[in-house]
């Protein structure tokens, strides 16, 4: 038996597991190329039925639950609690008394500014009847050798002086002012509901010092809070905590704040209807409406809703009122909120992931009887969250081939390998060509 050189046996070898490889290359290219209506890499491709129903558009939000009904009270007068009436849990009516201070002192200036508006008011009453002395008197002098004479004045008749009258008017509303704020801070002593509601929580008891709102505190103390009106209301911001010295809160008129992604939020309008699901009761789901959308961007940190992305993000505010009961909610509560942003009863639709292009240039690929497919042009209506309107193009009961969609890092090729390429048989047709092809440089090594 005649042995072939070493050259020409590796050259006949290299030649017949190139034409392995060349085979290994049409079957790949053949399979990439494949109109993909029968079926794909991973299996046979998903039809979907063309069929009438509801498509719905939402965007999803989170906040927490607030009441502008709640609000945290403070004394306008500061002083010593003489009485505190009511405790955490009791419910109270708008006008009820809550808590009282020492009005000893204020009473005492009231009192002294009354006497003063009661002066002023009685010169004004001489200034209009020209009854005040005049401010400067006139004397005359005559005689010889500059020896004073007096002349005798005739008796005046009443005139008034306008500048007098100016003053005795000024002198008088300057007292009432007096009286006035007087008489706020002995009412500011009484401490009343300016909402009915529940006692949420009470700062301090009976003798304990207080202050007031008005700058007249006598010290400070448990209880003191920020500014608020002579009731001692202040409501909350939205979402965030009361504080006072007793803080009160009403379910009633219950609203919820939320923040939306940039994109998200500019699909959100007044008047839309959403839905509040508590987070600490999943099965709890409450009907609501958007009131408003904030114009001021919130900043946060972390993934904004529907954004995708990490880190900072902008984010708006839209504020919702529960119209579901809201007699068991608490204030505070964190909640998810979906807004309905568009929504069709009775349309055509497809499943999105069956639609490809975008504005108006929106295509389908329509599955025919005998299994080819057709690309066909189609109008969007709501793009709903997992199904899109169709508005023309398609008709009830026409199927529609949903593509199958290549994993991330396959640079478009199934399982990530290029159908010509030689090698270490880690892609699709590793096992046959790309194995055959790893002598072909040589013992096994292969191209990757």
């Amino acid at each position: 038996m005649k042995v072939l050189p070493r050259r020409r046996r590796a050259a006949l070898i290299n030649s017949v597991l190139g034409v392995v490889v060349l085979a290994g290359v049409g079957g790949a290219y053949a399979a990439v190329h494949d109109d993909g209506s029968k079926s794909t890499g991973s299996g046979t491709a998903r039809v979907a039925t063309v069929t009438k129903g509801t498509v719905q558009a939402t965007v999803s939000g989170s906040g927490s639950l607030a009441s502008p009904s709640d609000a945290g009270l403070n004394f306008t007068t500061g002083g010593t609690l003489t009485s505190v009436d009511v405790k955490p849990g009791d419910k109270v009516k708008k006008g009820q008394v809550l808590a009282r201070v020492d009005a000893t002192d204020a009473k005492a200036t009231l009192q002294q500014d009354d006497a003063s508006l009661t002066a002023a008011e009685a010169n004004l009453t001489k200034a209009e009847a020209g009854e005040l002395p005049a401010s400067t008197g006139s004397s005359g002098s005559s005689g010889r050798g500059g020896t004073e004479v007096s002349t005798p004045t005739p008796s005046p008749t009443p005139t008034v002086d306008p500048a007098q009258l100016a003053q005795a008017q000024a002198e008088v509303t300057q007292a009432q002012n007096a009286v006035d704020a007087a008489q706020r801070a002995v009412d500011g002593t009484t401490l009343k509901a300016p909402v009915s509601g529940t006692v949420a929580s009470v700062a301090a008891d009976r003798g304990d010092t207080v202050s007031g709102t008005g700058g007249n505190a006598a010290g400070s103390g448990s209880g003191s809070g920020g500014g608020s009106s002579t009731s001692g209301s202040s409501s909350s911001s939205s979402g965030g905590s009361l504080s006072g010295f007793i803080v009160l809160t009403n379910p009633s008129g219950m609203q919820v704040t939320a923040d939306f992604s940039e994109a998200d939020s500019l699909k959100v309008k007044a008047g839309q209807a959403a839905s509040v699901t508590l987070n600490a009761e999943s099965g709890t789901v409450l009907d609501a409406k958007v009131l408003s959308v904030s114009s001021l961007p919130v900043s946060s940190s972390g993934s904004g809703s529907g954004s995708g992305s990490s880190g900072s993000a902008v984010q708006y505010a839209a504020t919702l009122l529960i119209t579901s009961d809201t007699s068991n909610l608490r204030t505070g509560l964190s909640a998810s909120i979906q807004v309905t942003t568009g929504s069709a009863s009775d349309a055509l639709s497809v499943p999105t992931a069956a639609v490809t292009g975008t504005g108006a240039n929106r295509s389908v690929l329509v599955v025919n009887a005998d299994g080819s497919t057709t690309r066909t042009a189609v109008t969007v209506g709501i793009e709903g969250d997992s199904t899109d309107q169709i508005t023309g193009g398609l008709t009830e009961g026409q199927r529609v081939q949903i593509p199958t969609v290549a994993s991330a890092g396959n640079n478009g090729f199934p399982s990530g390998a290029f159908p010509g390429g030689f090698g270490g048989g880690t892609g699709r047709f590793g096992g046959a060509a790309g194995g055959a092809a790893g002598g072909f440089r040589g013992a096994g090594g292969g191209r990757g």
